[in-house]
């Protein structure tokens, strides 16, 4: 069988912007018969995630996530339906997810890689598996409850930068659900910044490229901030931990502003930045998804019980066509 597919035709260099020509769009041959244990899928959905952007490079510079390879096919979060089994657990017309789904239309997977998901949860919306009811979702959820710290009545103002990105716009409303009492975002347009307010329940929110970002942080945050959810890193960063109070809490998510730079992750801080969070006690530390396995159902089920009851909102962006993947998608990581 003849498929399409997706693979890593050249790297952008650790400084350079992904564009379309690192990546190409070939055939491939699949096999006709599945050895005992796998399944034969078709591809419904694929997620394209910041943390993709390091995988672009030799070396990823982290220990958890490994480098995609020249000519070979691009792989990540993905939701299909069993088309053959071979593996015991699952059946045709089952729905399932892998974290390092293939980026074909069809493929053939080992079937105890693969979770098989319930398209009730989601209401039917099974790309949400891969979002809000899925490692976004999970991930903005975890990262509050675990390294958040927020007590509900304790007036604590949560600060969310890329709060326009899938984790981000999570991220603020369920720091509301789990008792904030402000959250402020910070984004990049004065569109994002109306969507945030008006439709997705901040009190606040900053587009970082108008104005003085500590002036309007300072209004926006008059009592300062005890949670900080950093999706960017970077000078945004910098700018909101110079507003923090004694004893609050970095979320380290995401540094997606210094994905395109050669340096250690998360990289480094300025030495006034380091000095802060020592004078004032403020802890900052790496958010590790899978370090939280254990979680994960119940994550599922809290999130899939706030969308079905129209407490979080869902932004996503859905684009047709395996061949649009690369290009269009992966070129524009870097901008929130």
């Amino acid at each position: 069988m003849r498929v399409q597919r997706v693979v890593l035709n050249s790297r952008p260099g650790i400084h350079g912007v992904p564009v379309a020509e690192n990546f190409r769009t070939e055939e491939a041959n699949l096999p006709d018969k599945l050895n005992k244990g796998q399944v034969k899928v078709r591809t419904l959905y694929l997620s394209v995630d910041p943390y993709m952007r390091i995988r672009l490079n030799e070396d990823t510079g982290a220990d958890f996530i490994k480098p995609w390879q020249l000519s070979e096919v691009i792989d990540g979060g993905g939701v299909g339906v069993v088309e053959e089994s071979q593996y015991e657990n699952l059946a045709k017309g089952d729905f399932v997810t892998f974290f390092n789904w293939p980026w074909q239309t069809k493929a053939i997977l080992e079937g105890n890689t693969l979770e098989k998901v319930d398209p009730r949860v989601v209401d039917g919306h099974l790309s949400y598996f891969l979002g809000a009811v899925g490692t976004t979702g999970l991930t903005s959820l975890l990262a509050i409850k675990e390294q958040g710290h927020i007590t509900a009545g304790s007036n604590q103002t949560l600060v969310v930068s890329g709060a326009a990105g899938a984790c981000g716009s999570l991220a603020g409303q369920i720091g509301r659900l789990e008792g904030c009492s402000k959250v402020v975002g910070i984004c990049g347009t004065n569109e994002k910044c109306s969507i945030l307010v008006s439709e997705l329940g901040f009190d606040a929110a900053i587009n970082y490229k108008k104005g003085n970002v500590a002036e309007q942080l300072r209004k926006a945050c008059p009592s300062g901030v005890d949670v900080y959810f950093d999706n960017v890193g970077g000078v945004i960063s910098d700018t909101v931990i110079r507003q923090m109070n004694k004893n609050s809490h970095v979320i380290l998510c995401g540094q997606i502003s210094q994905y395109n730079n050669d340096m250690l992750h998360p990289p480094p801080l300025l030495p006034e930045v380091e000095s802060i969070l020592k004078t004032k006690n403020i802890t900052r530390d790496r958010f590790l998804l899978f370090d939280y396995k254990d979680k994960f159902e119940s994550g599922v089920l809290q999130l899939s019980q706030w969308f079905k009851e129209g407490k979080i909102k869902v932004k996503e962006t859905v684009i047709n066509g395996l061949e649009n993947m690369g290009g269009d998608q992966l070129t524009f990581l870097p901008a929130r």
